[in-house]
């Protein structure tokens, strides 16, 4: 048994043993977490090393331990629309301009279409038979046109009737080719496939980028003064399907086709260049002939249809089908569900000129549906159709949204078919002459 002295310095010895205790097992828990600060920062570099450079050798297990962070997955990003994009960046003027095909004077680029294009930025020019004169300085014309447009943000439409038969716009240098009746009365859509592909090269050789063709009018009236031969015939059928092959010619060789006239040129007895044509028919009746052949070029998603100036009294009485909301809006858009570009024909024609004012035509197409105005032979006429859509804007009367769903259709074209204004014309005369020959012969034969 071991003798215990009871001293009172034992008192404070204890406690004070027990403090010493104490504060060395602190020391010693502090020496140890900073010990473990480099390995948890070691860690760190490791991971990101790792992540750009996945052929380091991993770091130790003590090292690995920290929980793997969850990588936050990205927000998908919204495709751009490039035609918004493009929309977006045009002022009024510009879009307003998009909306307008004009006609020019004489030969070469004057002063008036010069200014035209700079102020009034119209979307596109047409060329008759008085702007053309051989094939190089129609080419040269084209040219000139499309350098004037260079100051303005979207490449301009260079068009041309260039249909075949009585409808041609080339020099005599470029061979013929013969009308679409002739074409359609051998029942061979092939040879009217190749029929679009060799206008589509005529008119390249020039450099125009669009064709008001195929005619998709079923001749049904033999007295009709306008359309005869320049529709494939009197059936339905045939029409449609002769018409939707040169119409995929054209496409083809990169030339955008307008099919004309709807709602149907075939049946009228009055030339609408001269006087405003009445067709009594009712919807079915128009169902059952006229309307075919457009139907099946929406189908096979026509790039644009050119309106005609025709009275249909039983659909509309007050206005002809290119002013008329239901012949535009109602069948053609809703009913035909058709959302391409919609062209009237030329607005200083006679069927429009003698019984509306142009300005009063323009509020009216355009309401209507209309996306591009078509009108030729006065420069006048196109600031008017401009001055006119810009009032209407800036007044209430047509609300911009309305324009930019034209201008949205117009510049969906244009970069479908990749216009520039710096593409010149193209092809091989000689070639392009033999090829028309040697398919006339093809013609003939049938």
């Amino acid at each position: 048994m071991h003798n215990y002295r009871y001293n009172s310095n034992n008192k404070r010895r204890i406690p004070l043993q027990m403090m010493c205790l104490l504060l060395g097992i602190v020391l010693l828990l502090s020496a140890c977490g900073q010990a473990q600060k480099p390995s948890s920062a070691t860690d760190s570099n490791t991971g990101s090393n790792a992540g750009s450079n996945s052929g380091q050798s991993s770091s130790s297990p003590e090292q690995n331990t920290a929980p793997p962070q969850e990588e936050v997955p990205e927000e998908p990003q919204e495709e751009v629309d490039p035609v918004q994009e493009q929309l977006s960046s045009l002022t009024l003027e510009e879009k307003i301009g998009q909306m307008i095909l004009a006609g020019v004077q004489g030969t070469t680029l004057d002063d008036q279409a010069k200014q035209m294009i700079t102020n009034q930025k119209v979307g596109g020019i047409i060329f008759y038979a008085n702007n053309v004169s051989t094939l190089e300085g129609t080419a040269k014309f084209v040219k000139s046109v499309k350098e004037a447009n260079q100051s303005n943000p979207v490449p301009i439409f260079m068009s041309v009737d260039q249909e075949g038969g009585k409808v041609s716009r080339m020099p005599d240098t470029v061979e013929s080719i013969p009308s679409s009746r002739k074409v359609g009365e051998t029942k061979d859509s092939a040879l009217a496939e190749t029929m679009g592909e060799l206008l589509a090269r005529q008119v390249q050789l020039a450099g125009f980028n669009v064709d008001f063709a195929p005619v998709l009018d079923v001749n049904s009236n033999p007295k009709n003064p306008v359309i005869g031969d320049r529709s494939f015939g009197s059936s339905a059928e045939l029409v449609s399907r002769m018409g939707i092959a040169e119409m995929k010619g054209l496409r083809s060789e990169g030339i955008i086709p307008v099919v004309k006239h709807f709602p149907g040129h075939g049946d009228t007895s009055v030339d609408s260049h001269l006087d405003l044509p009445v067709v009594n028919k009712t919807e079915k009746q128009l169902a059952k002939l006229e309307w075919i052949p457009f139907q099946a070029a929406v189908k096979e998603q026509v790039e644009a249809v050119m309106v005609a100036h025709i009275l249909f009294p039983k659909l509309d009485p007050d206005h002809p089908a290119s002013l008329s909301d239901v012949i535009i809006g109602e069948h053609l858009r809703r009913k035909f569900n058709y959302d391409g570009v919609v062209i009237t024909d030329d607005l200083s024609m006679g069927a429009i000129a003698k019984n509306f004012k142009l300005d009063q035509a323009a509020l009216a197409t355009v309401k209507a549906g209309s996306d591009i105005l078509l009108v030729a032979h006065s420069y006048e006429s196109a600031k008017t159709i401009f001055d006119t859509l810009m009032s209407a804007v800036k007044s209430g009367k047509i609300t911009e949204s309305r324009i930019d769903e034209s201008v949205y259709r117009i510049l969906a074209l244009k970069q479908q078919y990749k216009l520039s204004d710096n593409q010149k014309a193209s092809g091989d005369l000689k070639q392009l002459n033999a090829d028309i020959v040697d398919w006339r012969k093809q013609i003939d034969a049938r």
